[in-house]
């Protein structure tokens, strides 16, 4: 069968179902290692759907076929999607039931449903199971979809390298240590990790087996006195193979992990985390073996950056600002001098000048350059068969970021081109007030994200305004550009409510979307600091630790209050004293001068 469209490739899984008597099959977007951003071998809801965004799972039935998705793709699903047979579900929208609850509804007694269980994490495996056998049916783990993906994608095989010690500050053997004093903690006598940037962090090495994500696909199964990394061997030089086996780390293929569970001892005790492992590598461990189900402490200590580490985030944010701000010159220059330019330019210039600076890795996702109404789409990508030319009017939002070997980075901007509308410079001040009103907040210790959304949303809710995707997430150190345990988004029922601590680097990004017309997100890093303690105990605060300006011609003054005004001109100020020394270019310090110029004196008059 050719399998060239999206209604063949539909066409082809329900025969494929019929076959072996599968009245619905799921396709989530996961890998082995419950990733966010996948190699191309587990794009399998991409393939089969023709739907590209971040988020989704797919359904599919005899007679129907849809991709659940939440409020940043339903644009971009709807595109995608036109013509194809599938359907877009909304997320997050009343009288809308998410994919397993639909299923539920629609499943007969006797059913079977089938998801792969490498795409499928244990905690979402046992939950699926009940509720289908509340209802009469049955789970079936099996890869329908690889059964007739005939070109699928192979596994990446990038090289695996050491992130330096001047960067990762303590050693591997340290970071080992500490972990096995948190299992003895708990009672376990092994660890099985499979988070990608789990492993990569306390192991000190770093890979690109995943776009944008410096890390490489393999598990790690730690004891008491060693630790066997699953990864294949080639990836990793002589140099590099040795100084793990000085750590008591041994190296075992990346498929031998399943053999190495199934022979734990009788008496092992097995500490894992539900949600951080497959179905596919969970069913290995034999019944003899204790689970101790917990989060693995990889993922606090992950999470809480030391004074060291978050000293290289500070400076890989200069270095950032720095590109930044000679991207921003170059934009307004060329547009002066009538140059002609699309949204592909500004991210092909990003990319040219953040790779002259010290440090630089990679990027650390997609740049999204999007142009007036292009902006009202969250995650906009410009292709080279669908993108917008820039003129000297109205707005461009540019979300863009990168790997530096000290800092991950990840900042929206604003920038105007010409012209504006007072919506659009009304909408603008909303969203800077949310990042203001969240920026200086102060809260006790034990405080989560769930808790500490709303200051973000309160100004922009004041305008009878909302938007539909989390205020901020965290992010990691030279590793994943989105990072647990914290976030700050509006809670759900049953949602455990994870405290920010001191250490935590999290995104403060509130924005406003307004389909056909223009799109605004202002974003920040903010890291997580002690803020004293006293009778009702310890408190924190946030620093803001992206340093690019603020485009002062896209706001609304008479919107600000005096208060907001000086932290917005405290901020210009920090952002000048820390990239001007930077900026060798004479006309790079003016311009940066006329950006961050303070706005008292006239917000006074």
């Amino acid at each position: 069968m050719n399998l060239s469209t999206i209604p063949s490739r539909i066409a082809a899984l329900r025969g494929v179902m019929q076959q072996r008597g599968i009245a619905a099959c799921i396709v989530p977007t996961a890998d082995p290692h419950l990733s966010e951003y996948l190699p191309g071998h587990w794009t399998t809801r991409e393939w089969l759907s023709g739907f590209t965004g971040s988020a989704g799972t797919l359904v599919v039935t005899a007679d129907f076929a849809g991709v659940w998705t939440d409020s940043r793709y339903f644009s971009q699903a709807e595109r995608q999607l036109a013509g194809s047979g599938v359907e877009l579900v909304k997320l997050v929208v009343p009288h809308t039931a998410e994919h397993v609850t639909w299923l539920c509804a629609h499943v007969s007694k006797g059913d079977k449903v089938t998801c792969a269980a490498d795409m499928l994490s244990l905690a979402s495996e046992r939950s699926l199971r009940k509720q289908l056998a509340e209802h009469g049916a049955e789970l079936v783990e099996d890869d329908l979809p690889g059964a007739i993906w005939n070109d699928r994608p192979s596994l990446p095989h990038a090289p695996v390298f050491e992130h330096p010690l001047e960067y990762a500050i303590h050693g591997r053997a340290e970071k080992l240590a500490d972990v096995r004093e948190a299992m003895k903690h708990v009672g376990a006598s092994h660890h099985i990790v499979s988070a990608l940037d789990e492993i990569a962090w306390v192991l000190n090495l770093r890979g690109s087996d995943v776009e944008y994500n410096p890390v490489f696909l393999s598990h790690l199964l730690i004891d008491a006195r060693d630790a066997t990394l699953f990864v294949e061997a080639s990836k990793l030089d002589p140099k590099l193979q040795k100084a793990i086996a000085a750590a008591g780390i041994r190296i075992a293929s990346y498929d031998e992990v399943g053999d190495a569970l199934a022979k734990l001892p009788p008496g092992a005790k097995l500490l894992l985390a539900p949600a951080q492992i497959s179905a596919a590598t969970a069913r290995s461990i034999p019944a003899h073996v204790k689970l101790i189900e917990a989060p693995g402490p990889i993922t606090a200590a992950k999470a809480r950056k030391t004074d060291r580490e978050m000293d290289h985030v500070r400076e890989a944010m200069r270095r950032d600002g720095v590109a930044l701000v000679r991207g921003a010159r170059w934009l307004e220059q060329s547009l002066r001098d009538g140059t002609h330019l699309t949204e592909l330019d500004v991210d092909e210039k990003l990319r040219e000048l953040r790779s002259r600076q010290p440090g630089f890795v990679s990027e650390s996702f997609s740049t999204i350059a999007g142009y007036q109404a292009n902006a009202a789409l969250p995650h906009y990508s410009a292709t080279p068969e669908s993108h917008s030319e820039l003129e000297p009017r109205g707005m461009l939002l540019i979300d863009s970021g990168a790997q530096y070997l000290g800092g991950t980075t990840d900042i929206t901007r604003m920038w105007c081109l010409g012209e504006t509308t007072p919506e659009q410079r009304r909408d603008v001040t909303l969203v800077l007030k949310g990042v203001i009103a969240l920026s200086r907040a102060k809260f006790p210790r034990g405080t989560s994200g769930q808790q500490l959304d709303a200051l973000a949303r309160a100004p922009i809710w004041a305008a009878g305004i909302d938007y539909g995707h989390g205020t901020g997430h965290g992010v990691g150190y030279c590793l994943n550009v989105h990072e647990g345990p914290q976030s700050i988004r509006p809670p759900r029922s049953g949602q455990h409510l994870e405290a920010m601590d001191a250490g935590m680097i999290t995104s403060i990004e509130p924005g406003i979307y307004k389909p056909g017309r223009h799109g605004v997100r202002l974003e920040n890093l903010a890291a997580t600091l002690p803020a004293g303690d006293g009778e009702f105990g310890e408190f924190l605060r946030f620093e803001t630790l992206t340093l690019c300006p603020i485009d002062t011609r896209l706001l609304d003054l008479s919107l600000l209050d005096a208060n907001e005004v000086a932290w917005l001109d405290h901020y210009h100020a920090t952002v000048r004293e820390r990239l001007a020394p930077l900026l060798d270019d004479a006309a790079d310090r003016t311009w940066l001068d006329a950006r961050c110029a303070p706005l008292g004196v006239a917000k006074a008059a």
